[in-house]
């Protein structure tokens, strides 16, 4: 068998002290009117008609009276309860009837309220865009919005785990890497370089440093040519060879770097325009790249460095998004006050959030339509039956007791109008 329904008890607020109170007095008005017009009967039945012909119009208007209330006393009692706890067929109605009437009720909502046509024509009324700019610009809402991301951000990275997210990082940015191509990157970045001339001003900062170089390490290359040099050539020979071919260098270097038009840079920029293209068109070239690059990959380091990637973006966006006083927050204040003026401002941007925010909430309403109307039937019937019998009484009931408050009057009346019709026929 499958397990009934869980019922749950209504909200809290549903329980109004004055709706009680006032129901209470309603209740005793409408039994009181019955039990004066209970009274008002047996003192005619004691007087009897002898007393006079007015006694039948009164007690035909008293007994009138007890019927319609006695009827509108059991109309109303049915729809919440059995009359006198007695099992009367079509009675208790709201108690029987609880969960077809959620489900009416959702339907009602869903084809009268959550509908394209219905919604789009409210907001056509709204002004969206200035509403929501209005929020925005509201003074220190930007920061405390600003502030709220960065906690919803704090939140949302203390769910995840670190262990889990570093690996997929790593993974991913791995697999990004070894199949992106190498060679057409780089020979775009060598490209850009020749077309600036970017390449000779690195091949004249790689000459000064060279230069600054040797000057440094003058003492350890003399050494050098000492310790290589035969033991029978005297020392003095060694330093007039080593200066001569140091300065020539030197000079060499500081010929090349001054000289725009040098042979030296005229190879090297031919040198560099055939790699380029080899990089594009030669298999072989490239595979190299493809290797070297693999190796790059392949090294401890890089592997530590990519494994890193998580933590080190995660610390410093979050530490930047608690921080009142960081760049990052002071950016995303930024945006949002630029966006308010924006949306107030500008006609483009009203226009775009206004459209789109129209088709936005008639596409939810479609879509969703359905599950809401279903939410509201589930939720009417996991109400406990009790329960809801006496809240939907405690909301309405007041008003349905003047039916008996009527019922007593206008009976009267009609009693009094019959007895009166029958009394002139006869």
């Amino acid at each position: 068998m499958p397990a009934p329904p869980l019922t749950v008890p209504l909200a809290g607020s549903l329980d109004d002290p004055a709706r009680a109170r006032d129901l209470t007095k309603m209740k005793r008005l409408a039994t009181g009117l019955f039990l004066l017009a209970a009274a008002v009967f047996l003192v005619c039945v004691l007087l009897g008609e002898e007393t006079g012909a007015w006694v039948g119009y009164v007690r035909a208007t008293a007994e009138a009276s007890m019927v319609g209330a006695l009827a509108d006393w059991f109309a109303v009692t049915a729809l919440f309860r059995h009359p006198l706890g007695l099992p009367i067929p079509h009675t208790a109605i709201i108690p029987r009837k609880k969960d077809q009437i959620g489900t009416s009720l959702g339907a009602f909502v869903q084809e009268n309220f959550l509908t394209r046509a219905v919604v789009e024509e409210r907001l056509d009324g709204v002004d969206v865009p200035g509403r929501l700019g209005a929020f925005l610009a509201a003074p220190g809402r930007a920061e405390r919005l600003a502030g709220d991301a960065g906690a919803a951000l704090g939140a949302l990275t203390d769910l995840l785990k670190d262990d889990e997210v570093q690996q997929a990082v790593s993974t991913f940015v791995d697999r990004k890497l070894r199949e992106t191509p190498a060679a057409p990157g780089l020979a775009r970045v060598l490209e850009l370089a020749v077309d600036g001339d970017r390449h000779q001003e690195v091949l004249s900062a790689g000459l000064s440093g060279l230069a600054e170089f040797l000057a440094d390490n003058r003492l350890v290359f003399r050494a050098r040519l000492g310790d290589a040099s035969p033991a029978w050539v005297p020392d003095w020979v060694d330093d007039k060879v080593f200066d001569r071919v140091f300065e020539l260098l030197r000079g060499f270097l500081a010929e090349v770097g001054a000289d725009a038009d040098h042979p030296v840079r005229q190879v090297y920029d031919r040198r560099l325009r055939s790699y380029v293209r080899k990089l594009r068109t030669d298999p072989e070239t490239a595979a190299r790249v493809e290797q070297f690059k693999a190796e790059v990959l392949d090294h401890p380091a890089v592997r530590t460095w990519s494994g890193s990637l998580w933590t080190t973006a995660k610390n410093g966006v979050v530490t930047a998004a608690a921080d009142p006083d960081s760049e990052l927050r002071t950016r995303v204040v930024g945006l949002i006050r630029s966006g308010a003026q924006l949306l107030q401002t500008d006609p483009t941007v009203r226009e775009l959030v206004q459209r789109q925010f129209r088709r936005g909430a008639g596409w939810a309403v479609e879509r969703f339509a359905a599950d809401a109307a279903d939410l509201v039937g589930t939720t009417v019937a996991r109400w406990d039956t009790e329960e809801t019998s006496r809240r939907i009484e405690l909301q309405v009931g007041r008003d349905l007791q003047w039916i008996r408050v009527n019922g007593t009057v206008v009976g009267g009346l009609a009693g009094l109008v019959i007895y009166t019709v029958a009394q002139l026929l006869s």
